[in-house]
């Protein structure tokens, strides 16, 4: 069974509840976890150009705690993280290894 923290923030509206990563995600950081298959490549690429939607000219942070997994998926990653607008920052937390390393290699410089 997994356990998603749930985030409750006030607002003049009320109180609002979101799961964690949802909530990090309103603050453009978006997590690379496990291994990397054509699912996960999906979700990451969604919000990606999510963030790009929503202000291209803000940066997007990618933390990554990975061992790799599947080229293709990990390429589609790559290549959407060169089409956006925003600076791709990569940030390692844990491994990235195989895969996971050519995405860590693949953030903005600087």
């Amino acid at each position: 069974m997994s356990y998603v923290p749930i985030v409750v923030e006030q607002s003049s509206r009320g109180e609002r509840s979101y799961d964690i990563y949802s909530r990090l995600l309103k603050d453009r950081i978006v997590f690379v976890t496990g291994e990397i298959d054509d699912y996960m490549a999906n979700l990451i690429i969604a919000q990606l150009l999510f963030l790009e939607a929503e202000d291209p000219d803000k940066d997007v942070h990618l933390y990554i705690n990975s061992p790799g997994g599947s080229v293709s998926a990990g390429m589609a990653i790559y290549d959407t993280m060169q089409y956006i607008k925003p600076d791709v920052s990569t940030i390692c937390i844990g491994m990235a290894a195989s895969m996971a390393s050519i995405l860590l290699a693949a953030g903005t410089h600087g």
